[in-house]
């Protein structure tokens, strides 16, 4: 995984510049979008992502202010002549949305949306490639709700080209070098692996957590996580409001991320009654330091 770019930052109601929840991961040549309110496409374009390269879609959960833009999005890419398939993630019902919106405009589109329903009350297995698995994880909301968790998979080590040269060693030892394997000279000597390559970074994870009223099993499921996005809709003198909404304050979030000691906490889905955001950032790094603000526009490099 490259990056994270934030897309929307806000809840439901809108706000100046402030769009709805989604952001996009960077995973070498293709784009993995989470979720998808209003105005998304719009963000992409200023974002520069190409709509073709968006290849896998994460819905946490169906309240509009992150999904009502998946519609528009979906339509766009069928107008641009998309034909390659969609991989699409998300609750019982989304398939259902979607497709009565195509039937009652007359849209058939040219490629095929994978759909993949996210349900379960545990930590599950949803995708896995060659660079990445993503488990989906239970969210405590006032209708089902999923958080996402991104683990990137552990690379193989790196080339010392300098080296490979020195020994003159032939290309197509290159492959059994990169997985581990030493090279054998000519008089018998063997040259160590980790003299001919470099360690590749290790693996970085990232869990999304949408609208959330946090429980202490959470911790479990995302136990380990390097990146963490979790919602600060309110400050934490608006904790009954929270409790009533099921969401969660600055201080909840930041307490949860120093439990889980990640590298750092970005934050997100505000409140309108906000205009100001240092606030919230302020009241989060008093508890965890490393926290980031996430604003539309934000990208952050892993």
């Amino acid at each position: 995984m490259e990056f994270l770019k934030i897309l929307g930052c806000g809840s439901a109601l809108p706000i100046g510049n402030r769009f709805p929840s989604a952001q996009v991961i960077k995973d070498k040549e293709r784009y993995l979008l989470i979720d998808c309110g209003e105005g998304t496409q719009l963000r992409l374009r200023e974002a520069k992502i190409s709509f073709n390269r968006v290849s896998h879609i994460f819905i946490s959960h169906l309240h509009g202010d992150h999904f009502f833009g998946l519609p528009g999005l979906l339509s766009s890419f069928h107008l641009l002549g998309r034909t390659k398939d969609l991989f699409l993630y998300g609750p019982k019902g989304l398939m259902e949305i979607l497709e009565l919106q195509f039937k009652l405009s007359g849209t058939v589109l040219r490629y095929n949306i994978i759909f993949h329903e996210v349900k379960g009350s545990t930590k599950t297995l949803i995708m896995e490639d060659s660079s990445i698995e993503v488990h989906s994880f239970p969210l405590n909301h006032r209708i089902r709700c999923s958080g996402y968790f991104f683990q990137e998979k552990k690379k193989p080590a790196t080339i010392l080209v300098d080296k490979i040269k020195e020994y003159s060693i032939p290309d197509h030892f290159r492959a059994n070098i990169k997985k581990g394997d030493g090279y054998q000279l000519s008089n018998g000597d063997v040259i160590p692996h980790e003299e001919l390559t470099a360690p590749a970074p290790e693996p970085i994870s990232y869990a999304y957590c949408s609208d959330n009223r946090i429980k202490d099993s959470l911790k479990e499921k995302i136990k380990g996580v390097d990146y963490l996005y979790h919602e600060t809709t309110f400050m934490e003198n608006e904790k009954e409001r929270a409790k009533k909404t099921y969401h969660s304050t600055t201080v909840e979030a930041a307490e949860l991320a120093k439990k889980l000691q990640v590298k750092k906490l970005i934050i997100g889905h505000y409140s309108a009654r906000y205009q100001n955001l240092e606030p919230l950032l302020e009241e989060c790094q008093v508890v965890f330091g490393p926290t980031i603000l996430g604003y539309e526009g934000f990208k952050l490099s892993f």
